[in-house]
């Protein structure tokens, strides 16, 4: 039987070190790890790789299941691939749970619907954030590439004529980027 792990974290500045000494700790033969947003449910290759790699008989370990799954019907998906390969899942911040039973699937699937409604709250505040800001005067968004006088002498350039590309090029921007103006 191996033992297989999985780490995830959701941005580049965020560190595995403690999922990942979780999962040295429990044994894993090897352990798959990746920094990338949990949001997107397509965005976790090496998750994929880890399923992909089980054989029969094998044990998936997750040191947090929040890191796996952020919705019920996904966490669920991920339960029947596993189980479908003819392994079970050890979660390590869940370890009164026994994922090989019934019960314990149910368990699981209930603790994906928290995660689903974990995420919808961090993105509803995240929303009334950005209303608060802009209710408040801020500007969104990326900085513009031209500062204002810059602007002011495009669209001045070109009221008199002058081709986008040609402005574009001497302020070394897009020509989509004077067409915005």
């Amino acid at each position: 039987m191996n033992i297989i792990g999985y780490a995830r974290v959701s941005t580049t500045d965020q560190k595995l070190d403690r999922q990942l000494a979780a999962l040295k700790a429990e044994g894993c033969d090897t352990i798959f790890k990746e920094k990338a947003s949990g949001k997107s449910l397509a965005g976790r290759p090496q998750l994929d790789k880890a399923i992909d790699s089980l054989g029969k008989g094998d044990l998936f370990v997750i040191a947090e299941w929040d890191r796996a799954t952020r919705s019920m019907s996904d966490g669920l998906k991920i339960i029947q691939r596993i189980a479908e390969r003819g392994c079970s899942i050890k979660v390590l911040d869940r370890a009164y749970l026994d994922l090989t039973t019934p019960m314990g699937k149910g368990i699981l699937a209930l603790l994906s619907a928290m995660a689903e409604d974990e995420r919808e709250r961090i993105l509803r505040r995240a929303e009334q954030g950005r209303a608060s800001a802009k209710r408040a005067g801020v500007r969104l968004g990326r900085k513009p590439t031209l500062t204002t006088h810059q602007q002011r002498l495009a669209r001045s350039r070109r009221a008199k004529g002058e081709s986008v590309r040609s402005i574009a090029k001497d302020f070394n921007v897009s020509a989509a980027t004077i067409s915005r103006l």
